[in-house]
C-alpha cells in the first residue's frame, strides 16, 4: 500500500510534516542510524518519498533491488547536478558520481549486513559521517584520475 507524503514523513521523523522538531528528529535519527542504509532511510524524508515512489519502486519491479537502489542514487545525484548547473549556468558533474559511490556503499552494507547499532549514538554518527566522507574522497580521487 502506498503511503502519502505526510504518512511517510511522520514514519521517518516521528512527527508530522512541518512539525516543530522535524529537522532535529531527522538529523538525530539519520546520523544515529545503526547502518549506512538506515541513515538514508531517515535522511531527507521528503526527497526520499519522491525518489522511492517515482524511481526505486517502479525500477525494482523490473530489475534487481541492488540495481534499483544504485540507479536511484545516481538519479538523485544527477538531479543535484542539474540544480547546481542551473544556478551556475554551466554543466556540473559531481553529485552523480558521488551519489553513485554512496549507493554502492549502501548496497555493499546491505549485502554484508553491516550494522553498528550496538554502538553509542556518537560512534554511530561518526561512522555514518565517515561513510559519507569516504565516498566523497573516492569521488574526488576518481574525478582527478578521469579528468
Amino acid at each position: 500500500m502506498q503511503s502519502t507524503l505526510s504518512q511517510y514523513v511522520k514514519k521517518r521523523n516521528g512527527v508530522p510534516l512541518g512539525a516543530k522538531g522535524s529537522m532535529r528528529n531527522m538529523l538525530l535519527r539519520s546520523f544515529g542510524a545503526p547502518s549506512f542504509p538506515v541513515f538514508w532511510h531517515y535522511w531527507n524524508p521528503i526527497w526520499g518519498y519522491y525518489l522511492s515512489r517515482n524511481i526505486m519502486r517502479p525500477l525494482s519491479a523490473l530489475v534487481p533491488m541492488w540495481l534499483a537502489v544504485f540507479t536511484t542514487f545516481v538519479v538523485s545525484g544527477a538531479l543535484h547536478d542539474l540544480a547546481v548547473a542551473l544556478v551556475h549556468w554551466k554543466p556540473v558533474l559531481f553529485f552523480t558520481p558521488w551519489f553513485g559511490c554512496m549507493g554502492v556503499l549502501v548496497i555493499v552494507s546491505n549485502k554484508y549486513a553491516l550494522s553498528y547499532g550496538f554502538l553509542a549514538w556518537p560512534v554511530r554518527a561518526l561512522l555514518n559521517i565517515l561513510f559519507i566522507l569516504l565516498s566523497l574522497a573516492l569521488t574526488y580521487l576518481v574525478m582527478q584520475l578521469v579528468f
